[in-house]
C-alpha cells in the first residue's frame, strides 16, 4: 500500500501548491470519506474539463500542472486528485480504459474521426479498506450544458459514467481496462493514443479549442 501513498514525479503530493490546495478543500473534515467527497467536488467543478488540452509533454500529465492549468482532461485531472488524496494520507492509483461514447461534441467527433476515446482515465481511492472508483472529469457547468446528469461521489460507492444522459440515451460503455498505476504511464498512453488517432497532427490552434466553444459554435 505504501507504493500508493508517495509522492511521484506525476503524482506529486508533496507539491507545495497540491498540497495547500488539498488542505483548503478538505477544510476541518477529519474522515476519510468527507475529506475524499470534498476533494472530489473540488477538482471535478474547480478544473474544467477540456479534452483540447492532451499534450505528449511528461509535465502535463502531473498533479500540479492541472492545478495550474484550471484546466484539463480525464487523466490529469484524476491525477490531481490522487495527489492530493495522497497528500492528506488516502492511498490512490490511477485507472485506465477505453470508453465509446466519451462526453463530446460533433466537432471532437470528427476531430477524432471516432467514438472511441482511448486512455480514459478515473482515480481509485483506498476507503474503508477498499479501493472505490472516482472520475472527476466533467465538470457540473458542462454537464449542465450538454444535458448531461452530474456525476457524483459518496466515497461508498464507484462513480466511473452516467450510462445515460437526461433524455435515457446511451451515453458510455466501457470497452476495455488496462488496469491501475502507482503513477502515470506516460509512454504507454502517449503511444496508445498515437495509434488510436494516427491522422491528428498538432495544430497552432489546437490549445485553444474546448468543448465549450464546440457547444457554442455547432456544425452545420
Amino acid at each position: 500500500m505504501e507504493q500508493y501513498l508517495q509522492s511521484t514525479r506525476y503524482f506529486d503530493a508533496a507539491n507545495p501548491q497540491v498540497v495547500a490546495q488539498a488542505r483548503a478543500l478538505a477544510g476541518d473534515a477529519a474522515d476519510p470519506l468527507e475529506i475524499a467527497r470534498r476533494l472530489y467536488l473540488g477538482v471535478r467543478d474547480g478544473v474544467r474539463y477540456n479534452p483540447y488540452t492532451f499534450s505528449e509533454d511528461p509535465q502535463s500529465f502531473s498533479g500540479s500542472h492541472c492545478l495550474a492549468a484550471g484546466q484539463s482532461y480525464c487523466i490529469p485531472k484524476a491525477v490531481l486528485l490522487g495527489s492530493m488524496a495522497r497528500a492528506l494520507g488516502i492511498p490512490s492509483r490511477l485507472g485506465l480504459a477505453d470508453v465509446r461514447n466519451h462526453l463530446s461534441s460533433p466537432q471532437l467527433l470528427a476531430f477524432l474521426r471516432s467514438d472511441v476515446f482511448v486512455m480514459h482515465g478515473y482515480i481509485e481511492l483506498w476507503l474503508n479498506e477498499r479501493w472505490v472508483k472516482a472520475t472527476p472529469a466533467f465538470n457540473k457547468a458542462l454537464c449542465e450544458r450538454m444535458g448531461v446528469g452530474v456525476l457524483e461521489f459518496d466515497g461508498e460507492q464507484d462513480s466511473v459514467f452516467q450510462p445515460f444522459d437526461e433524455q435515457g440515451r446511451a451515453h458510455m460503455e466501457y470497452l476495455n481496462d488496462h488496469g491501475t498505476f502507482a503513477d502515470v504511464p506516460v509512454d504507454f498512453i502517449v503511444a496508445q493514443v498515437a495509434a488510436a488517432y494516427p491522422h491528428l497532427v498538432k495544430t497552432a490552434d489546437f490549445a485553444e479549442r474546448s468543448l465549450e466553444g464546440d457547444i457554442a459554435a455547432p456544425m452545420s
